[in-house]
C-alpha cells in the first residue's frame, strides 16, 4: 500500500490479473492516456487507485472482454453506470448500437498475438491458424504482428466453433460470405458516399447499420429454417 485506501499500479494488476489476464501495467497506462481512468498521484508522482478506481477499471475490461466494445462505445457504456444505470450492449441490438460501433474512431489499443491469444481465450497457434486462413489479417509489422480489439472479438467467436470442432479452413467460407454481404450494402451506398462530406458520411453509417440489421435478421431467419428442415425433417 502507498497509503491507506490507496493501491499501487501493481497492486492493481495483481487483484485484476485472475479475472483479466490481460491486465499490465501498460494497458492500465492506456486507459488513463485515453481518460477512461484517472487515478492521483503521490507526493512522488506514482499513481495511487482507490477501490472505486478498481471497480471502474472492472467494468472496462469487462466490456472489453465480454462484449470487444470500441472505446468510444465503453465511454458512453461508463455514463451510465456512472448513474448507476445497467448498460446492456447486447440487449441494445439494432441499428442504433450497430451505428454506434460503425462511428467509433479506431482508437482502442493494439495487441499483440500473446495478448490477442490471452483476450480471446485461444492458444497463439490457433490465433496462427485464423490469420493463415484469412479470418483476420494483422496490422503490418512483419517481426510483431499487431492486432485489435476487434480482431479479438473475431478470434473469441471463432474458438467457441473451433471448441465444437470447426476448424479455421471451415470458417473461411463465412468470411467469404461476409465479404459477399459487405460488398452489396457497400455498392447500395456508393452515391452517398461518393458526396465526402460529414452529413453525406452520417447518412451512409445510418444507411450501413439499417441494412446490415435487416441484413443479419434476414440471415438468422434463412439459417433457422435450414437448421429446423434438419432437426424437424417432413
Amino acid at each position: 500500500m502507498v497509503e491507506e485506501d490507496h493501491l499501487t499500479i501493481g497492486e492493481v494488476i495483481n487483484l485484476l490479473k485472475d479475472d483479466f489476464p490481460d491486465a499490465t501495467v501498460s494497458k492500465v497506462r492506456f486507459l488513463e492516456s485515453q481518460g477512461l481512468i484517472t487515478p492521483t498521484r503521490s507526493a512522488s508522482g506514482y499513481r495511487q487507485f482507490t477501490a472505486d478506481d478498481v471497480k471502474r477499471l472492472r467494468f472496462i475490461m469487462e466490456q472489453q472482454r465480454d462484449w470487444f466494445l470500441p472505446l468510444k462505445v465503453i465511454r458512453s457504456q461508463l455514463t451510465l453506470w456512472e448513474r448507476g444505470e445497467e448498460p446492456s450492449p447486447v440487449r441494445e441490438s439494432g441499428p442504433a448500437s450497430l451505428r454506434g460501433l460503425l462511428e467509433a474512431e479506431d482508437e482502442e489499443e493494439l495487441l499483440d498475438e500473446h495478448e490477442l491469444a490471452a483476450r480471446a481465450k485461444v492458444s497463439r497457434e490457433q490465433v496462427r491458424e485464423l490469420v493463415r486462413h484469412g479470418l483476420i489479417t494483422p496490422y503490418e509489422n512483419a517481426q510483431n504482428p499487431m492486432f485489435s480489439t476487434r480482431h479479438a472479438a473475431i478470434v473469441r467467436q471463432c474458438g467457441t466453433l473451433m471448441e465444437m470442432g470447426l476448424e479455421p479452413r471451415h470458417l473461411r467460407s463465412v468470411r467469404h460470405s461476409a465479404e459477399r454481404s459487405a460488398d452489396l450494402l457497400i455498392g447500395l451506398t456508393a452515391p452517398v458516399r461518393r458526396r465526402r462530406n460529414p452529413q453525406a458520411r452520417r447518412e451512409a453509417v445510418a444507411a450501413l447499420a439499417d441494412c446490415s440489421e435487416a441484413l443479419n435478421r434476414l440471415m438468422t431467419l434463412l439459417f433457422s429454417v435450414e437448421i429446423r428442415s434438419v432437426i424437424n425433417p417432413d
